[in-house]
């Protein structure tokens, strides 16, 4: 780097984003400006976001800032760092340089589902000069140039009229002011990402928005009480996405649920620090939503209240008497959190429009955990359509039930405990018509249902056994999971390999573990059809 005169060197103040001059991704906050003891002319110190520079803030014993972690700190000079460029320049050098692989490798607007997609750079010379007439440009990714002004009053209008959709990820942007210039120049804009850029908490100056549809947040350090603050300038609003930015509570500013955000269809709240689900359910009243996303939180329970409860929730009113929780949601996914119990399974029924829903990556939905597998959870889930994102087939919900129902009458014989721990049981067995299999004198008609013959394919997968075709066997229901190992031997003639099997399940990303070896086909649920994965042991 050229070593630049002091008085050119730009000036910095606390507070401010900068980057590295020769790298636009390593982002910082300024935390000191002045003298370093010891050490000649002025210093700017650093807390970098990534955590990775020196120190903590301070120098030989002093402590000059402090800094997010022990060594996110570093002290610079003013000529290694950036106070970053305007949005037009940034137009310039994204769409008017010539571009690198790697630019082009980001060459993206985002979709209404924040999913990036790509420009395509065939025919690349009328593609860069199409994007050279910035009057036609619609779409803008300006992700990681150093974007930290909105430039010259009206230079944004008059260079992209038209653009409807701006990617303003890992800029240098904080001041909501400065989003609010940007968004006045651009009254067609649409969709606007602002994710990894380090927002204020004081939400101050921001007109009206009348245009934004979709608002992308993630990772901006926002909280609830600041969104609340917002709602104001987002008439429009259909999808608010909020991903990483801790947000543990729901706080409300004028009752004990959200209000307003009429338009509001998709809630993002992923990868966030949620643990009470009385926290969701202040967003219980956001008449439009369809879609909340909850993966990757902290939560180990979901209820549904009944209406008394619901009538104290929402301040007693006699009006609200009536009131129902979430009244549009469609799609509410909550993989990896912790739910391990049942009845968070069954209360999922109590929402009245609720088909679609993720469950994967928590305790009661994975088997291997003590969880229970797909076909049961299609069984107790009386409305889900799409679960863990596998769309359920009319065969599949047919299949399930009956299996699940089967699966109930051969491990419990106690009608209160079925109903307790089963609450669909007797819907699903009068509506598949399967007779009561209850034991007679002699235990006869449970043998007469354990003796049916099942259609198993068997297939081996091991890596050590070689390419051998499926086999596709008619065994007794009571086959239990040993006696299936020793005919797995001989059927394929596994010499030396330990068998280990597992239930390759439909819709599921993963197959089971059959690891009981006591268990029946019977016990386990497996019905016709069925396939049945040969490993070896490790």
């Amino acid at each position: 780097m050229q070593d630049d005169s002091a008085e050119s060197s730009p000036e910095f103040r606390v507070g401010q984003r900068v980057h590295s001059a020769n790298d636009p991704r390593r982002i910082g906050t300024v935390k000191y400006v002045g003298p370093i003891e010891g050490h000649a002319g002025e210093w700017v110190g650093v807390d970098w976001d990534t955590g990775e520079a020196k120190h903590d803030g301070s120098v030989n014993g002093i402590r000059y800032f402090q800094a997010g972690s022990d060594r996110s700190g570093s002290f610079v000079r003013a000529k290694v760092i950036s106070p970053g460029i305007s949005v037009v320049r940034a137009l310039e050098l994204r769409y008017r340089t010539d571009s690198t692989k790697e630019e082009e490798d980001e060459m993206y607007v985002f979709s209404a589902s924040n999913k990036r997609v790509s420009v395509q750079l065939v025919g690349k010379d009328k593609i860069q000069d199409k994007l050279s007439r910035f009057e036609e440009l619609t779409g803008a990714s300006l992700s990681y140039l150093g974007v930290s002004t909105p430039g010259d009053p009206g230079q944004i209008g008059t260079a992209v009229p038209n653009l409807k959709e701006l990617d303003l990820t890992g800029n240098l942007l904080s001041e909501w002011k400065d989003v609010s210039t940007i968004c006045e120049q651009l009254p067609a804009l649409a969709a606007l990402n602002l994710s990894n850029n380090l927002m204020s908490l004081d939400i101050c100056g921001l007109a009206q928005l009348k245009s934004i549809r979709i608002l992308v947040l993630n990772d901006t350090g926002i909280k609830w009480t600041q969104i609340e603050k917002l709602k104001h300038s987002l008439p429009a609003i259909e999808e608010l996405h909020l991903m990483g930015n801790n947000i543990s509570t729901i706080e409300p500013t004028s009752s004990s649920v959200v209000q307003g955000f009429d338009s509001l269809r998709l809630l993002n709240l992923e990868d966030n620090c949620i643990a009470e689900w009385d926290e969701i359910l202040k967003l219980s009243q956001i008449r439009g939503l369809e879609q909340l996303h909850l993966n990757k939180n902290n939560l180990n329970r979901i209820y549904y209240p009944h209406n008394t409860r619901i009538h104290e929730f929402l301040g007693g009113n006699e009006s609200q008497k009536e009131r129902k929780l979430f009244t549009n949601l469609r799609c509410l996914l909550l993989g990896g959190n912790n739910i391990e119990d049942l009845a968070s399974v069954d209360v999922l029924n109590s929402f009245p429009k609720l088909v679609d829903i993720r469950l994967s990556e928590n305790p009661v939905a994975d088997p291997g955990r003590g969880g229970i597998p797909r076909f049961v959870l299609i069984a107790r889930l009386a409305k889900v359509e799409i679960l863990n994102g596998s769309e359920v087939s009319p065969r599949e919900r047919k299949d399930s039930e009956i299996r699940y129902v089967r699966l109930v009458m051969s491990k419990l014989h106690d009608p209160q405990e079925i109903k307790q721990v089963h609450p669909r049981f007797a819907e699903l067995k009068n509506f598949h018509g399967i007779e009561d299999e209850r034991p007679s004198v002699g235990g006869a008609s449970l043998q007469k249902m354990a003796s049916g013959l099942l259609s198993i394919t068997l297939k081996c997968v091991g890596a050590t056994m070689g390419e051998k075709p499926p086999l596709t066997k008619k065994l007794p229901a009571t086959t239990t999971v040993g006696k299936l190992k020793s005919l797995s031997e001989s059927f394929f003639k596994l010499k030396s390999i330990k068998p280990k099997l597992f239930l390759q399940e439909e819709g599921s990303p993963l197959p089971i573990l059959l690891d009981d070896e006591m268990e029946s086909l019977m016990d386990l649920g497996i019905g016709n059809g069925s396939t049945i994965l040969i490993d070896e042991e490790s």
